[in-house]
């Protein structure tokens, strides 16, 4: 009965002493003084132009908690907004569209103008075009607002891991 009453206990312990010797860290260790969030806070946002841009820009300052000054990084941020229509009705209609809100970004080292990062993300939405032409276009931009905070999302924890790697000694350096 006690041997029961352990069992759990022991399967537990026994899978956590093979994950104290890994690599594994959290990226934001030391939370908003650590290594990574400081990182982000030095990055610059490129002006990105157009409504998605200005979305786009304002999500990532958002989320990387950028003031302005003392930039180490910057980050280009080029976007591509597509608008599609899909889905024809018996009268050849629009009956559903599909907006796509792709970005290729690069995160640049300001001191030796080195590119760390080249990459490209992005994120789709589907809308149902309806009789009022106002509700259409509401969900048309509601649309781009929530993909933009999901490209941003990605975009800053690519750049996160990035530079997670470079704090991260390099093997040689061992």
């Amino acid at each position: 009965m006690r041997i029961t009453a352990l069992l759990p206990v022991l399967i537990l312990g026994a899978l956590a002493v093979p994950l104290g010797g890994c690599a594994l860290a959290p990226v934001y260790a030391g939370g908003g003084s650590g290594a990574v969030a400081q990182g982000l806070h030095a990055v610059e946002v490129a002006p990105i132009p157009g409504q998605a841009g200005w979305l786009m820009r304002d999500a990532l300052q958002q989320r990387m908690g950028t003031e302005g000054g003392g930039s180490r990084y910057r980050l280009d941020v080029v976007l591509d907004d597509q608008l599609t229509g899909l889905g024809l009705l018996g009268d050849d209609t629009i009956g559903r569209e599909r907006r796509t809100l792709r970005a290729r970004y690069r995160l640049v080292d300001l001191s030796s103008g080195e590119t760390l990062l080249d990459a490209t993300d992005g994120a789709d939405a589907g809308i149902d075009v309806v009789s009022s032409e106002y509700a259409t276009i509401a969900a048309e931009q509601t649309a781009l607002e929530n993909l933009a905070q999901d490209v941003a999302d990605s975009i800053v924890t690519r750049i996160a891991t990035t530079l997670r790697q470079q704090m991260r000694p390099s093997v040689e350096d061992q």
